[in-house]
């Protein structure tokens, strides 16, 4: 499965860059975010893995987050493991003006394992993708408020 969403920020490309990737600011637009642990690597940097911990219900949801190329202001890319999905993510932005920025993600999901997640796929695609513009939009709304 694998789909685009776009969104454009009323900021500056390397404001907009530097928001996204700054782990401290996640929980401003991605609900339920409650910490990044570095596992290797230098923290942001290609090759770097970290563990993501998002509050899912009454548990955690853990995530691992392997840097595969990191050229910002310009382009962001990372592959997360979960233990029911894979996924990569190729996120890039794009200077429209010099205070309008258009951010890019391509997310593809290279894996599903277990019978819910495979049910949810097959009746419900656009929830993945919806899930993406949700998180785009909170991000469009919290740079342009900084």
């Amino acid at each position: 499965m694998k789909f685009t969403c776009s969104v454009t920020v009323n900021k500056p490309k390397d404001v907009v860059a530097r928001y996204f990737v700054d782990p401290n600011y996640l929980k401003e637009f991605q609900e339920g975010f409650l910490r990044k642990t570095p596992i290797s690597g230098v923290a942001g940097q290609t090759g770097a893995v970290a563990k993501m911990y998002y509050k899912m219900g009454k548990g955690e949801m853990e995530l691992t987050e392997t840097i595969t190329n990191n050229n910002m202001p310009d382009s962001f890319s990372g592959q997360y493991h979960h233990k029911h999905t894979d996924n990569t993510m190729h996120t890039t932005f794009t200077a429209l003006s010099d205070n309008t920025t258009r951010v890019d993600s391509i997310i593809e999901y290279t894996a599903f394992r277990g019978f819910l997640i495979n049910i949810l796929k097959t009746l419900f695609p656009r929830m993945f993708r919806k899930q993406v513009d949700k998180w785009l939009q909170n991000f469009k709304k919290f740079v342009e408020k900084q």
